[in-house]
């Protein structure tokens, strides 16, 4: 098993240093100059040059990279351009609105998909399974942003349950911030239980097919024992590889959603750098991320490990 968490870690590792690379050359890439941008269409060429020295934008790229790089390690994300206070501030503010957010939408898709999945594994075939399936392949096709928008028009205009948007803060107590996070979460949830629910009905339905499974219905074990002994476990494999995406989607990809929403969180923090070319804001915001997806994809692979002890003796 050490062997096995090393590779893994080593992987994790490479991964990050190509991402940082391919992150600071597609930013640094894109046209525009931060400096003129601050200081707007009338500025003098000496007051830009004067600004693009004081933000470190005249130094050579590679000095830039490495910069950047061991600012990230020892926890300065440089200041940002635009706000003028340190980029780690804002992310951190930030943070605490996405990682309830995601991990909120991920606990209501898997509860939804695990239960739906289960239903529609045991009755095959049958009228409820058929009535999941098409509610998953209508979840699957339907965008989030519209099915977000939909909650709004009936939750908070028609009924008037929940805010159309806004985030009042932690400070404001635990049941005000859930229910404020509760129709971004639903509108997540969606098409990620929808997925997560026909991948564990079919992992389930292949497991159920098994020569074991009817080995030990054979020896008197009940329907319910099979699966909650055997089946499930072993049906957890593909399982385990959607969570993780999801996860990590929930996280970096609910860009759309914070918008539609007005929550400050790191989608939204993300674009607002992209319109007013902060830079640092964007490249740190994004390597996070992209830290995070790895970091989940390298859990997974753990998860894999825990659940199969086969997988660790061919890795």
């Amino acid at each position: 098993m050490l062997t096995f968490v090393a590779g893994r870690f080593v992987s994790l590792c490479l991964s990050l240093i190509v991402a940082s690379i391919v992150i600071f050359i597609v930013i640094e890439v894109v046209p525009g100059d931060p400096a003129a941008l601050m200081l707007g269409l009338n500025a003098q060429p000496d007051t830009i040059a004067a600004l693009r020295d004081q933000l470190g934008l005249d130094a050579p790229p590679f000095i830039r990279y490495f910069s950047w790089i061991f600012g990230l390690l020892s926890g300065d994300f440089g200041i940002s351009y635009t706000y003028r206070v340190p980029v780690s501030d804002l992310i951190g503010d930030r943070l605490w609105v996405s990682v309830p957010l995601a991990i909120y939408a991920l606990l209501l898709s898997t509860i939804v998909a695990f239960a739906a999945g289960l239903l529609a594994a045991i009755r095959r075939n049958s009228g409820a399974d058929l009535s999941i399936m098409g509610v998953t392949q209508l979840g699957v096709a339907v965008p989030n942003f519209w099915f977000a928008m939909l909650l709004v028009l009936v939750f908070a205009i028609w009924l008037r349950w929940f805010s159309a948007g806004g985030f009042p803060g932690w400070d404001a107590g635990f049941w005000p911030a859930i229910k404020a996070l509760t129709l971004p979460a639903i509108a997540l949830a969606l098409p990620q239980a929808s997925i997560l629910a026909r991948v564990m009905r079919s992992s389930l339905i292949d497991t159920l097919d098994e020569d074991y499974i009817r080995t030990a219905r054979a020896k008197g074990l009940t329907r319910a024992q099979v699966l909650w002994r055997h089946a499930l476990r072993n049906a957890l494999i593909p399982v385990l590889t959607i969570l993780g995406l999801q996860f990590s989607f929930l996280l970096a990809g609910a860009i759309v959603i914070e918008n539609v929403f007005f929550l400050p969180g790191l989608g939204r923090l993300v674009f607002q750098g992209i319109t007013q070319r902060d830079l640092i804001v964007v490249k740190s915001v994004v390597m996070i991320l992209v830290f995070a997806v790895i970091l989940v994809t390298f859990l997974v692979d753990l998860a894999y490990g825990a659940a199969d002890p086969r997988l660790r003796k061919n890795r």
